[in-house]
């Protein structure tokens, strides 16, 4: 079915409502790359024009990728809670913006009305808004997960402590461990990417992780992100795994380009469920994704990189995550050129995310060879904690040494944290405090030393 729209005296058509998503979306290197982007600034504007006139039940009948061809799709449609969407069922896309900006979308509205929400629809209403509408927005969605401490809560603000080391030596990632702790990172998660995907490497990285976090008694969970597979092997052979990691992607062929689909993943989390592992709750699930990863495995179907992004949300969704986050400039400036770019991208992705009741975090973070720098991902920073981010990474010096990218650092936590009065999740500022690590006000001891129940931490079993 075509769209068409007339502005000053050009009439715009558009084919399809693939064609006019991608064509609303704001300016990305990966929409260029696929050939499906505007071709000048008006056609855009056009393009959100006839947009904001698409009444949301449309998106329930005219799928940008076949039912039958794509098992995401069939997720989406299958699983939409009609009840939950009477609330919105009769605005158009441009209503719905102007609704959720307005007093009646409250923190409890926006969470009842999310699994009457698909992700194209979420994905329509982002390409309207300007970045105070994705945070203003965005910040009204509380989406809560537990395991062993609370994340997500109003007001706090987590981190993934993320030790990688680029030969897996244990006494480099202890050394990140003690690091980050004593700056008050890890509720999130302390999650390491393995420099190897063997299942011995893997098992060794999960029993330091164990030993660290039981020696110490800290409220947090592991997880070695490595593939879905590998940890449901190392599952079956008993050893301490608290969340199943995965990356994943918003079509079929883009998972099965990971080597998953939603049958294995329900397998994992069937798996690491019956373990009950949790002391607070039982979210076992990591996921991560980013714009842009679709149209690298060439697996995007001529749908805009933003739309297929938040299709992964829908992935995520079912399986009921304790933490999801998008990498956003981690694939690079083929996909997110600059700055401006990433800055817009990250911010898209919390809203959408969270509009669909998601606890979202951002790997904030480029690459070297990007058209950005630090100065652009403080931006990101301070826009996504204002808007309500649940988590962010936290890496010595912001420098991954092992992925060779750009993130954040646990003095960028520390910022944020003291800029905008934001704690970590409860049960972890407890134990930060009985550790003489933080105050009482939330502040780090001003002359901290390394406590001593942490003075020989780096004799950790499993060293090189």
């Amino acid at each position: 079915m075509p769209f068409s729209v007339n502005l000053g005296h050009q009439r715009y058509v558009f084919a399809d409502l693939k064609a006019l998503l991608a064509k609303a979306t704001p300016a990305r290197s990966g929409d260029y790359l696929a050939g499906i982007a505007a071709g000048s600034n008006e056609e855009r504007v056009a393009a959100q024009y006839a947009l904001a006139d698409v009444p949301l039940r449309h998106f329930l009948n005219d799928v940008v990728i076949p039912y039958e061809e794509d098992e995401v799709t069939r997720l989406i449609i299958d699983s939409h809670n009609a009840q939950a969407f009477v609330v919105v069922a009769h605005l158009t896309v441009g209503g719905f913006r102007d609704w959720l900006l307005s007093d009646a979308a409250t923190t409890e509205s926006l969470r009842q009305l999310a699994p009457g929400l698909t992700p194209e629809m979420v994905a329509a209403v982002s390409k309207l808004m300007r970045i105070q509408d994705l945070i203003l927005v965005a910040k009204k969605c509380e989406v809560i997960s537990r395991f062993r401490n609370t994340l997500g809560l109003a007001n706090h603000f987590s981190t993934r402590l993320q030790p990688n080391h680029p030969t897996d030596d244990a006494a480099g990632i202890a050394a990140s461990i003690i690091d980050g702790l004593l700056y008050a990172s890890g509720d999130a998660v302390i999650g390491i990417n393995p420099a190897s995907d063997n299942t011995q490497t893997v098992s060794r990285l999960l029993y330091l992780l164990e030993d660290v976090i039981t020696r110490f008694e800290i409220p947090t969970q592991s997880c070695v992100l490595t593939h879905v597979t590998t940890t449901l092997e190392l599952i079956n052979q008993g050893a301490p795994v608290d969340l199943v990691f995965q990356s994943i992607a918003g079509t079929e062929s883009a998972n099965k380009s990971f080597g998953v689909n939603l049958a294995l993943l329900a397998e994992a989390h069937t798996a690491a469920q019956s373990l009950q592992r949790g002391t607070v709750g039982n979210n076992v699930m990591y996921f991560e994704t980013g714009q842009g990863s679709a149209l690298s495995a060439g697996a995007h179907h001529g749908v805009d990189q933003q739309t297929l992004e938040v299709r992964a949300y829908a992935v995520a969704r079912v399986f009921s995550p304790l933490l999801v986050n998008t990498v956003v400039g981690f694939i690079g400036p083929e996909y997110l050129y600059n700055g401006k770019q990433i800055i817009r991208a990250g911010l898209e992705d919390h809203f959408c995310g969270k509009l669909l009741g998601l606890p979202m975090g951002c790997d904030i973070c480029y690459t070297n060879h990007a058209e950005a720098d630090q100065d652009d991902m403080d931006m990101l920073l301070t826009q996504f904690a204002a808007a309500g981010g649940n988590f962010i990474m936290g890496i010595p010096g912001g420098d991954d040494i092992m992925l060779n990218y750009q993130t954040t650092s646990f003095h960028d936590a520390l910022y944020i944290r003291r800029l905008l009065n934001l704690p970590p999740a409860p049960e972890f500022l407890q134990w930060l405090q009985t550790s003489n690590i933080m105050d009482d006000r939330g502040a780090l001891f001003a002359n901290t030393t390394l406590p001593p129940r942490f003075a020989k931490a780096l004799s950790l079993r499993g060293g090189t």
